[in-house]
Parts: C-alpha cells; structure tokens; sequence
C-alpha cells in the first residue's frame, strides 16, 4: 500500500471514532432529557390529584378545600421514571412533591430531580437537578 492509502485509511478510522463517540454522547442527552419530561408528566399527573383532593368535599374523602392528609396514591410513588415523595406536607393551601428521576442529572452524581409546588389553581414544576 502507499502512504496516501495508509493515511486515507487513518483519517477514515478517525472520522468513524468521532461519529461514534458523538453518537453516544446525543443518545445519553437524549436519555436524560427523556427522563425529565417523563418526571415532569409524572408530577403533573400527582398534582392534578392533589388538586382534586382539595376540591372534594370532606364528606367524600377529599379535603374540603385543604391538602393536609393527601398521600401519594398506592403505586405512584415509584415507576420505571422515578420515585416519587412529599417535599413538604400539605397545609390548607400548598402541598410540594418531588421527583428523582433514573438517569443522572446535572450535578453528575444523584438522578434528575424536579420539584411540583401545588396550589388549589396553579402547579408550578422546578427543576432541582
């Protein structure tokens, strides 16, 4: 083989080693971005029943325009996105969940993490990690 083969080839094994390694890092952006939209739907989702549990009335199980005594409901506070737990208890006006999700976030050692502060008309979600 000659020289300008040899470094054709050289230069082909390096672009094929860049695709890859570029390749990689989009996919794991991708994961982690996935995570978080997966954690934020989550949360929305406990939101919107915590919301319904302060506007149903006492009489029915609900909490009569409080969340004080709201729980997680059994089997939403863990799945394949996430854990799930109450930040700070609810009062008669706010309740606070946050969510973990499984890829890791951007502090490079603990999972994505966003927080849902919740109120009887707004839910408002932060990301945390």
């Amino acid at each position: 083989m000659g020289q300008q083969q040899l470094l054709l080839i050289v230069l082909g094994v390096i672009i094929v080693g860049i695709a890859i390694v570029v390749g990689i890092n989009l996919f794991q952006a991708s994961a982690i971005q996935a995570n978080r939209d997966a954690i934020v739907a989550d949360l929305n989702n406990l939101a919107a029943q915590a919301q319904q549990y302060y506007k149903k009335p006492t009489s029915l199980g609900g909490g009569g325009n409080s969340f004080v005594g709201f729980a997680i409901p059994t089997g939403m506070s863990s799945n394949a996105n996430g854990t799930y737990s109450i930040s700070t208890a609810g009062t008669a006006t706010t309740i606070v969940f946050q969510g973990v999700g499984t890829e890791t976030g951007d502090n490079g050692t603990s999972g994505v993490s966003h927080r849902a502060t919740v109120t009887a008309t707004a839910i408002t979600i932060a990301k945390v990690n």
